[in-house]
């Protein structure tokens, strides 16, 4: 799912943007940090250096010897981690917190700078040594002035540093991840309103998305107008093309008439009996495609209405004038007010085959009962005929398969389905206790009755 979302992809790309940044961040930090403790380390011990060397003095004979050294508690106490020592060729001067120890002496001490280095300390201490070589006068050899302090609290320094800042970037994390989140549904709201407008474009033909307020949108936008102004004109030509042939089929099926009634009166009854049944049957399947094709080409009209008794009752009161629906009783029990969302040539394209087809089987009795919720509408209509076979409803409304093939309903109910799904409806067979068939639609989020 995560692979399939753009807001999710969109979502774990700046977190781990993010995540990346901080983390460089905060090892720039940390090293940034430790190098600043270290600089002020060397401030630190240059100023005790300065001060030792300011309190040197060496004597015609003998070690060096100090007139003051620098006032530090750490440079009193034996293994203090602060240390200094004088190094002369007559002997060499320390510090109270070196008590026995020596710092080593390098050969290659420099006489012009102040060095900085790591080594080994005493007391198995890691220090930072400061060290140079220095001429006190002309009349004595060069002196090796060194100071020392332990690293330990500097590592211990840079490691709550560190840990610190990992917390305070975690959390700036955090922010920032929903900061992320934040833009990336406000970027993603105008595709959310194209989404609404294609459930519109989904419902209506001729409705088209609306200029979007963003240059980005603008080009998809008028891309979809484009693919439906294309499916539109797809339709309509194909709408034509039934049309025409519906029209050019007219005068060949008169032309069969005519001959059907002039082999009846020459005694040909058989043949035509055969060739009135081939005319029927070609009319309805002409007349079924084109209602199929009116309807596909408008769907389900944002906006319009239909009374469904109203429908119900107008067909009802043309099939009784018809020979088999006059000797038929017709019971309708659908509430006065009830409507649908389509219009109403439509809605009698969806009833009107049905009902025709249960004329057509029932013995006694057609009853029709309608029902509505919130946001459904159902319909019933049934028959006390003798009904489709139980094997034969299973598949009755599998795609592809008409009923009449299977069952030997006739067109009506093969029409009503692809008629129903074109209006977003479902529709559904079983036995009805009259003891023929009930057809049953239902549009919306339930099914009824």
């Amino acid at each position: 799912m995560i692979a399939r979302s753009l807001r999710w992809r969109l979502l774990l790309a700046a977190a781990a943007a993010i995540l990346v940044a901080l983390a460089i961040a905060w090892a720039f930090m940390t090293l940034l940090f430790g190098r600043h403790l270290e600089r002020q380390l060397e401030v630190e011990m240059t100023r005790g250096a300065l001060v030792l060397v300011a309190g040197l003095e060496l004597p015609p004979a003998g070690a060096p010897t100090l007139a003051a050294q620098p006032v530090d508690p750490r440079l009193d106490k034996p293994a203090g981690g602060y240390y200094w020592q004088v190094s002369a060729r007559e002997g060499a001067l320390r510090s109270r917190s070196l008590w026995d120890a020596a710092l080593p002496v390098p050969a290659d001490v420099p006489a012009d700078a102040w060095r900085m280095r790591r080594a080994p300390g005493p007391f198995g201490q890691p220090v930072a040594v400061l060290e140079r070589s220095l001429v006190i006068d002309s009349d004595h050899a060069p002196v090796v002035v060194q100071m020392a302090q332990d690293t330990t609290p500097l590592t211990t320094a840079r490691a709550g540093f560190a840990r610190e800042l990992a917390v305070f970037l975690a959390v700036l994390w955090a922010v920032l991840s929903a900061a992320a989140w934040l833009q990336v549904t406000l970027g993603l709201l105008p595709l959310g309103r194209i989404r609404g407008d294609l459930v519109k474009l989904e419902n209506d033909a001729d409705a088209r998305l609306p200029p979007a307020r963003l240059r980005e949108i603008q080009p998809l936008v008028q891309a979809i107008n484009s693919l439906a102004d294309a499916r539109a004109g797809e339709l309509e030509l194909a709408r034509r093309r039934a049309a025409d042939l519906a029209h050019g089929l007219k005068t060949p099926l008169a032309a069969l008439a005519a001959q059907s009634r002039r082999a009846r009166e020459a005694g040909a009854d058989a043949a035509a009996d055969g060739m009135d049944r081939a005319i029927a049957a070609i009319g309805r399947v002409v007349d079924a495609e084109l209602a199929r094709m009116r309807l596909a080409r408008v769907g389900r009209v944002p906006g319009a209405s239909a009374g469904v008794r109203a429908v119900v009752e107008r067909l009802v009161n043309v099939l009784e004038h018809t020979e088999q629906g006059g000797q038929l009783a017709f019971a309708i029990d659908i509430p006065a007010g009830l409507q649908l969302a389509m219009q109403e040539e439509h809605l009698s394209e969806v009833v009107g085959a049905v009902l025709e087809n249960a004329v057509k089987y029932a013995r006694r009795q057609v009853r029709i009962t309608a029902a509505a919720g919130p946001e459904w509408t159902s319909l019933c209509i049934e028959d006390d005929g003798a009904g489709i076979p139980p094997a034969l409803l299973e598949q009755a409304l599998v795609r592809g398969r008409r009923l009449d093939e299977a069952g030997g309903s006739g067109l009506g109910l093969s029409i009503a389905r692809e008629l129903v799904e074109a209006s977003h409806g479902r529709i559904a067979l079983d036995a009805s206790p009259l003891g023929g068939l009930r057809v049953r639609f239902a549009w919306g989020a339930g099914t009824g009755n």
